[in-house]
């Protein structure tokens, strides 16, 4: 039996103009952009369509862009009645899973997730974090070089993307004598990333133990059906547990790899990315390209995602 999984993108995903054609099509998806900017105080809209890059790309601005686009991005398969069996998002997306699924509502998604972006940016002084994508190394092989570069301080696995691309994050000393390991032990490559902070790693604790207060202020309701979390790459489908989940995962690693495959083994072969881009898309083909990913960031993508589905 066939199965359907929605993906949400994570920061990194950002564009300016996300979702406007979209917003320009369904009244639906044009009215999240007004909520968002009611909810946050501002004009998010402005920002997103018309913005500049180096304003979106700040992390409080980046969350709530996202989830924003993304949850536009969303109404016209609601309208088209498609169900998912789970949803599943990358870091922040697996907010905008949880939006899907009726965990919490938009609005005060868009307003946690606001938080989420500036209690992170704020958790370690400028400079002293940093977060590094390894290129075609194994993962034991990469864990062995965390650990022998903890001496200078903090380095950790912090997204297990895919098959030969894991995230390293911690100080930033040891980040950067853990990719020199890492290249020696015939990585292909080691990609310092722009970031301001080390996100999910052990470092992001203290800030995670802020952000928890924050959600003791959210409704967490019902779940219309399960959402895969990052911290376990489990089901999960009680809100309660979805609630210590989003906690755990500002400090621990990312395990989309393991997500994905455990979908994949449990008959899901429809995957559709909601949101900018189309880097869960390229995670899921290294994984197996026997199953079908689709992805609706714009009106073309919608179009062959309607047609592919049959609606």
């Amino acid at each position: 039996m066939s199965k359907t999984a929605f993906m949400f993108p994570g920061q990194g995903a950002q564009y300016i103009g996300m979702g406007k054609e979209i917003a320009g099509k369904y009244a639906s998806a044009a009215a999240v952009f007004k909520e968002a900017s009611s909810a946050l105080g501002y004009d998010i809209e402005k920002m997103i369509f018309n913005g500049n890059e180096d304003d979106l790309k700040i992390t409080e601005n980046t969350q709530p862009a996202i989830l924003t686009a993304s949850f536009a991005c969303l109404q016209p398969l609601i309208e088209a009645g498609i169900v998912p069996d789970a949803a599943a998002g990358l870091s922040l997306g697996e907010y905008s899973a949880h939006v899907a699924a009726g965990t919490f509502g938009f609005a005060e998604a868009v307003t946690l997730v606001r938080k989420r972006g500036k209690i992170m940016q704020e958790a370690v002084p400028e400079g002293t974090g940093k977060m590094a994508a390894v290129i075609g190394l194994e993962r034991e092989l990469l864990e062995q070089c965390c650990a022998e570069a903890l001496s200078p301080g903090v380095a950790e696995p912090a997204n297990y993307n895919c098959p030969g691309q894991i995230v390293i994050s911690g100080d930033e000393a040891a980040v950067t004598k853990a990719a020199g390991l890492c290249e020696k032990a015939g990585a292909k490559r080691v990609v310092m990333l722009a970031v301001s902070a080390p996100f999910h790693s052990s470092l992001m604790k203290p800030a995670g133990e802020i952000f928890a207060a924050e959600l003791d202020k959210v409704f967490f309701g019902k779940m219309s059906f399960p959402v895969i979390a990052n911290v376990s790459a489990e089901y999960i489908s009680d809100p309660r547990e979805a609630k210590e989940m989003l906690i755990r995962q500002m400090s621990s690693p990312v395990k989309m790899e393991d997500s994905i495959r455990r979908m994949i083994e449990d008959g899901f072969d429809t995957f559709i990315e909601i949101g900018p881009g189309k880097v869960i898309s390229g995670f899921i083909k290294k994984i197996n390209r026997d199953v079908r990913t689709l992805n609706v960031e714009d009106m073309e993508s919608l179009s062959n995602t309607l047609k592919e589905t049959g609606r």
